[in-house]
């Protein structure tokens, strides 16, 4: 039987019950076993000047398998994730076949284990084959362990479906309804964001209102059933104000915002590079500042990367013919402490809040916690050039940014760094 190491994560600022301490983390055997200053060890991580919390988790990654492995599998995502400081991912289930079955979710789970990199959760479907007619059986998943279930991909528009969802959700404790919102009549032939830019390049256009009008429609029926409710890649200012008056009225409400629609505008998608072309696509000015604002206020309870690889043949192709999509996990952190500054909300974002949407384990820097810990440096800026995920395409490729994962630990065991 082989003797456990002892790993060290010397001299950070540690998030503690007691906010953050100036200390070391002694792990062992998968667990924290220590938290003291001058902790003396075989194998010790240099966190001096760097915070370190728990480890991040993401509510919507594309893993692409099964399916459509040689844009990313779940290996590829996991160490992708790891890069960049998550332990958890939610992994949504537009795959092919869909995850909308015992038997598909059970091998992305297995598949997850077996790589043993992050802890990959399985999102079910809310419709059969995500067609958005035929519910699928919700109470059965529910059992496996599933606590999200979305179409993601494609929005549930019909009235009669959303609601018999949401009524049967409401009976099944800490699962959610996570809505891709869109009125896909409103966005047909659309590329990018429906304003100046687009009339200017004579492109096809996706109206904010596709996305708020559904998000209302959502709202309603989320007040007459009871059911919690997440709003998926929140992008129009008018979105933010639905859910604002949602909360503010008591109903079980959250939403999530990517990082490149806190960072760029439609003004990038001038451009035409397609790396700038994702789903909802990246709106005014004024919409991603009512977003920061939104995030910063508590209004938008989490960040995840909706991260969605693609090839770069699938890429390099003219702005209309591109895919939708861009990935996200490796700049995540980086590319939110760029813009909030504020590294409470940044653990908040990235880990706590997302946590507890997926109704997932808690993790704390305590001892005998389970050793799922990130060290971030908050004062180093990078330039992201490469990538662990198969695919390149991100809008923050050779964009500085301040702050970067430097370690991530998972169960003990140091993926990154």
């Amino acid at each position: 039987m082989g003797v456990e190491r002892m790993i060290v994560v010397a001299g950070g600022e540690v998030l503690t019950a007691n906010g953050w301490v100036t200390t070391d983390v002694a792990i062992e055997g998968g667990i924290i076993t220590e938290i003291a200053p001058d902790i003396r060890g075989a194998e010790r991580i240099d966190a001096s000047g760097c915070f370190v919390g728990p480890g991040l988790v993401d509510l919507h990654v594309h893993f692409r398998e099964p399916g459509q492995v040689w844009k990313e599998d779940i290996e590829s995502g996991s160490r992708a994730a790891s890069a960049g400081g998550f332990t958890a991912v939610v992994a949504m289930p537009n795959t092919e076949p869909a995850m909308d079955n015992e038997s598909v979710i059970a091998e992305v789970s297995r598949r997850g284990r077996e790589v043993g990199i992050a802890d990959i959760v399985p999102a079910a479907a809310l419709t059969i084959g995500r067609n958005g007619k035929e519910v699928v059986d919700l109470e059965s998943l529910y059992e496996l362990g599933i606590r999200v279930f979305s179409d993601d991909g494609d929005s549930v528009e019909d009235e009669a479906v959303t609601r018999e969802i949401m009524t049967r959700l409401a009976d099944l404790p800490e699962a959610v309804m996570a809505q891709h919102a869109e009125i896909k009549e409103m966005t047909v032939g659309g590329h990018m964001h429906g304003g100046g830019i687009s009339r200017s390049l004579g492109m096809g256009a996706l109206p904010s209102e596709a996305e708020v009008e559904q998000v209302r429609r959502d709202l309603e029926l989320v007040a007459a059933t009871g059911a919690p409710y997440h709003c998926q890649h929140v992008s129009a200012a008018g979105t933010l104000e639905l859910i604002r008056e949602a909360k503010q009225s008591g109903l079980p409400v959250t939403a999530e915002v990517t990082p490149h629609h806190l960072f760029f505008t439609d003004e990038q998608v001038a451009s035409l590079d397609t790396d700038y072309k994702m789903y909802p696509p990246l709106r005014t000015p004024e919409d991603r500042d009512a977003l920061v604002d939104g995030l910063t206020a508590g209004v938008i309870d989490c960040v995840a990367t909706d991260h969605a690889p693609h090839t770069v043949a699938e890429k390099s192709v003219p702005f209309e013919d591109a895919p939708r999509g861009v990935i996200g996990l490796e700049t995540a952190a980086s590319a939110t402490w760029s813009v909030l500054s504020d590294i409470d909300r940044l653990f908040e974002t990235l880990g706590t809040a997302p946590r507890k949407i997926a109704a997932l384990p808690e993790r704390t820097i305590a001892v005998g916690a389970t050793a799922d810990i990130v060290v971030f440096d908050p004062n180093q800026s990078w330039v992201p050039q490469q990538y662990h995920s198969k695919a390149s395409n991100s809008p923050f490729t050779g964009q500085e940014l301040k702050g970067r994962v430097l370690t991530t630990i998972y169960r003990g065991e140091v993926t990154y760094g």
